[in-house]
């Protein structure tokens, strides 16, 4: 389980894309001389993002490549922040999102799966691996879901770290007195 203390300092919730939001496939192809390109996002993690949000969290997404997909999706669910940036370096990024908002390191959960994603789960307060993660990723991780990246695992860890900060009943509370209306 997540420390208490940890999770009370904890203001944004990073997400890398590949692998953890998705389920890893990227799906290309050409529609009349276009490029065109698919990801699976699951629901339950959609709807948690929402209710993460709905708590006071951040949620950003942080991905080394872009992808019109995850600029659509990420529009739909309303995530605060979504950076793509065209190579594996998420560090230089992130810091300035940080800076910009006023958030430090140690206020920051990450939940990823892959090397590219270490040097950021090195820095922040509250590391966190899916459960298909490479073990380089598992060992620094404060955390590891049993559900894998796109297939719960986003889900998972919000409910975790809603459920150490004390606030996952108040969250499902508000959510089902709302109907889950734009939730997900």
């Amino acid at each position: 389980m997540i420390d208490a203390a940890v999770a009370g300092r904890v203001k944004l919730l990073g997400l890398d894309v590949d692998g953890v939001v998705t389920n890893n496939a990227i799906y290309l192809g050409l529609v009349e001389g276009q490029r065109i390109e698919f990801k699976q996002f699951d629901i339950q993690d959609g709807l948690a993002m929402g209710l993460a949000r709905r708590m006071g969290l951040l949620v950003a997404w942080v991905s080394g490549r872009y992808s019109d997909a995850t600029t659509l999706r990420a529009t739909e669910l309303k995530i605060d922040e979504v950076i793509q940036e065209r190579s594996a370096r998420k560090v230089p990024a992130m810091t300035d999102m940080l800076l910009r908002r006023g958030i430090g390191w140690d206020e920051v959960a990450f939940l990823g799966d892959d090397l590219a994603d270490l040097p950021v789960l090195k820095r922040v307060g509250l590391p966190l691996a899916v459960a298909n993660a490479v073990d380089e990723v598992k060992r620094v991780a404060a955390y590891t879901t049993q559900a894998r990246g796109g297939s719960g695992a986003v889900r998972e860890a919000i409910e975790v770290l809603l459920r150490a900060k004390g606030r996952w009943d108040e969250a499902v509370r508000t959510y089902l007195e709302d109907r889950g209306e734009s939730l997900r």
